[in-house]
């Protein structure tokens, strides 16, 4: 959360030609009642839960794929949730790009945002700690502490 994962996204999708921004928490919004607490500690049914969005959202890219888009999916993939991601998809060789500012900096761009995610409960230290810890180096890593939105899509359109 605050990494910039959805304007980077967003900005990266309007360059290529055709293409498609997947935003995969649209599958957790869905969710009219029943909605698991997604948190620094997930319950089965979160984890679940959290299991089909990503399930749906690789199908959904697929689809998209398919009808000769170029897919930007973006969510937040920790620990063996980006393994299995991106086994998912192996066959169509995704690039995976992992937005990675230091938890001040995520701390900051929080506070400045109208929808805030953190908490005293849920610190940045928590994301960017499992991050670090729990995440394999699948794909480009970036520190985007100092960069702007428009210097990340340059960097992975340059990779």
């Amino acid at each position: 959360m605050a990494a910039g994962k959805s304007t980077v996204a967003q900005l990266l999708a309007e360059r290529l030609p055709k293409s498609v921004h997947l935003r995969g928490d649209l599958f957790r919004r869905m969710i009219v009642n029943g909605a698991a607490e997604m948190g620094p500690v997930l319950s089965e049914a979160a984890k679940a839960q959290l299991a089909l969005r990503h399930r749906l959202a690789c199908d959904a890219a697929r689809a998209y794929i398919e009808a000769g888009f170029a897919v930007v999916y973006q969510d937040i993939l920790i620990g063996v949730s980006l393994k299995d991601v991106a086994e998912r998809l192996a066959d169509l060789d995704p690039m995976i790009v992992v937005l990675n500012p230091k938890a001040d900096v995520l701390a900051k761009r929080d506070a400045a945002r109208h929808k805030t995610g953190y908490s005293v409960d849920f610190p940045p230290e928590v994301l960017a700690g499992a991050l670090e810890r729990e995440t394999p180096r699948l794909g480009l890593w970036l520190d985007t502490s100092q960069m702007t939105a428009e210097e990340v899509v340059d960097r992975i359109l340059r990779a």
